[in-house]
């Protein structure tokens, strides 16, 4: 016969094992939860890490396709001059688009007060340059400003495109002034002797790469000038109104800086254009 107290235990002991099976099947549950849930988590991150690098590759490739240039056109770098760093002498008309047609040629056309200027521009040789012009002819920046800078001795130059000179009289701001981007100089006449013969325009800077702005100059004699600055075009047409506006003098006022002075003859530009490019 079995005691009662044997009986006992092995109840006990029945309801221990019971209880340590149940605690194992949980506990292999929970592992195997586990495993599945760390295995989703794995695959989410490779997931989001090939969704990533296919969105990044993808990325790049679009940057790539929108940095390219379109056929016939020339990416530009124009750099607008922090607000806090403008002269009066500024004057903002918004920043030309960096995609700049680098097809076909156009005519300036300067009318002043003497009679018109006119000069052919090559899109291919400064696609940039001529870009920001023409914003600028757009925008009628150069109308009724005056050529504020003549010089007669070293170099033959006549200097206009400051958007401040104008009215009547001269001011000691005159040959400051500009709009409120800058641009990288092109089309440097290196390998030409003299640099900048008869009948170029070319493009004024600071001194410093990169600072071209709206200030050009009319060359009515060959000058020696370093090739640091941007030949904008070739003037076709009014160089005997330059020569005219030469043979007259300066007052001197740039002599102990940059040379020259103010034309005694004035120099109004009534109007600036720049036609659509042709050919």
């Amino acid at each position: 016969m079995t005691s009662t107290r044997e009986r006992q235990r092995a109840a006990a002991r029945a309801r221990l094992e019971k209880e340590m099976a149940e605690r194992s099947a949980k506990a292999r549950k929970r592992r195997q939860t586990q495993a599945i849930v760390g295995a989703a988590a794995v695959l989410v991150l490779v997931v989001a890490g090939t969704v990533w690098l296919a969105t990044t590759l993808g990325g790049d490739d679009d940057k790539d396709k929108n940095a390219a240039s379109a056929p016939g056109a020339s990416e530009c770098v124009y750099n607008a001059m922090p607000a806090d760093q403008r002269s009066p002498q500024i004057k903002d008309v918004g920043v030309p688009s960096n995609q700049q047609s680098a097809e076909g040629v156009q005519t300036m056309t300067i009318d002043t007060n003497l009679g018109p200027i006119t000069a052919k521009v090559d899109r291919s040789q400064v696609p940039c340059t001529a870009g920001a012009f023409s914003l600028l002819a757009e925008k009628k920046f150069f109308d009724n400003t005056k050529c504020h800078r003549l010089v007669t001795e070293g170099i033959k130059v006549l200097q206009c495109g400051d958007p401040s000179a104008t009215g009547k009289g001269w001011r000691d701001t005159d040959g400051t002034g500009g709009p409120s981007f800058r641009l990288p100089e092109e089309n440097l006449p290196t390998d030409k002797r003299p640099p900048y013969p008869e009948g170029v325009i070319a493009m004024a800077n600071s001194g410093q790469p990169g600072s071209t702005g709206s200030q050009f100059f009319i060359v009515y004699g060959d000058s020696p000038l370093d090739p640091a600055y941007t030949v904008l075009g070739t003037i076709t047409g009014g160089m005997d109104i330059v020569k005219d506006v030469a043979k007259a003098g300066d007052d001197g006022a740039f002599a102990q800086q940059a040379g020259g002075g103010h034309p005694k003859k004035e120099v109004v530009i009534k109007t600036l254009t720049m036609s659509a490019p042709q050919g």
